[in-house]
C-alpha cells in the first residue's frame, strides 16, 4: 500500500470532486452557474488540477519520471488557473469579509496557502520527498467546497442536526486526509515529515481563525 498511497489519495480527491459537482456535470446541467463563464473556467481549472494530480502520481508510481517532468508544465498552468479564478470569484461574488460564512473565509486563506505550496513544490521539484508532499497538501487545502458539496450530494447533511455537527463533520473528514499522510510518513520513515505537520498546523490555524473572526 505504501507504493500506491499517493495514487490512491489523488484518485479519491478526484472522485470526491466529481461527486461534489455531479449536479453541474450530470443531474442538473441546466442550472445557472453552468452558463456563467467565471464558474465554467474555474471548474475546468480545478478538474484539470485533480486530473493532473492522478496522472502525475501514476507516472511516478511507474517510474516514468521523464513524462512526469513533461506534464509538470500542464499541472503548473492548472494551478495558476485555479488560483486566479478562485481569487476572481471571491472578489466579484462576496461583498466584504463580514458577509462571508466561516468556511468561505477559510477558503480565502487556503487558496493563498495553495499558491505558496505549489510554488514551493516547483522550487523543490528535485527533492521528491518535499515535492510530492507539498503538492498533496496543496490539494488538501482545496477541499473545503468539495467536502461540503460531497456531504450534500450524499444526503449525509440530513443526519447533521446542527451547525456545530456540520463543522465537526467537515473538519473531521478534512483532517482525515492529513492523518493519512501522517500514517504514511510514519510507515515510511518512523517520523513525520515537516511538510506534513506544518501543513496540518497551518490548516488548523486557518480553520480556527476563520470560525472566530
Amino acid at each position: 500500500m505504501k507504493k500506491y498511497y499517493f495514487l490512491i489519495v489523488s484518485s479519491i480527491l478526484l472522485g470526491l470532486s466529481i461527486l461534489a459537482f455531479s449536479d453541474n456535470l450530470i443531474t442538473d446541467v441546466g442550472q445557472k452557474s453552468n452558463s456563467d463563464p467565471k464558474f465554467i473556467i474555474h471548474g475546468l481549472f480545478c478538474f484539470a488540477w485533480f486530473i493532473m494530480l492522478v496522472i502525475q502520481t501514476n507516472f511516478i508510481k511507474k517510474g516514468n519520471h521523464k513524462a512526469h517532468i513533461s506534464f509538470g508544465v500542464a499541472g503548473l498552468i492548472a494551478a495558476i488557473g485555479v488560483f486566479i479564478t478562485t481569487v476572481y470569484i471571491f472578489v466579484v461574488i462576496f461583498n466584504g469579509w463580514n458577509n462571508m460564512e466561516p468556511m468561505v473565509k477559510a477558503n480565502r486563506f487556503l487558496i493563498f496557502g495553495f499558491a505558496i505550496l505549489v510554488t514551493l513544490a516547483y522550487l523543490k521539484r528535485k527533492r521528491l520527498p518535499y515535492h510530492k508532499r507539498l503538492i498533496l497538501v496543496a490539494s488538501f487545502f482545496m477541499l473545503g467546497p468539495i467536502l461540503s458539496r460531497s456531504i450534500a450530494r450524499t444526503n449525509l447533511d440530513s443526519l447533521l442536526i446542527s451547525d456545530l455537527s456540520w463543522d465537526i463533520a467537515i473538519f473531521g473528514t478534512w483532517s482525515a486526509f492529513f492523518i493519512s499522510l501522517f500514517i504514511y510518513d510514519w510507515t515510511i520513515n518512523k517520523k513525520f515529515h515537516p511538510v506534513t505537520y506544518l501543513g496540518f498546523i497551518t490548516f488548523c490555524i486557518i480553520y480556527t481563525i476563520s470560525f472566530h473572526a
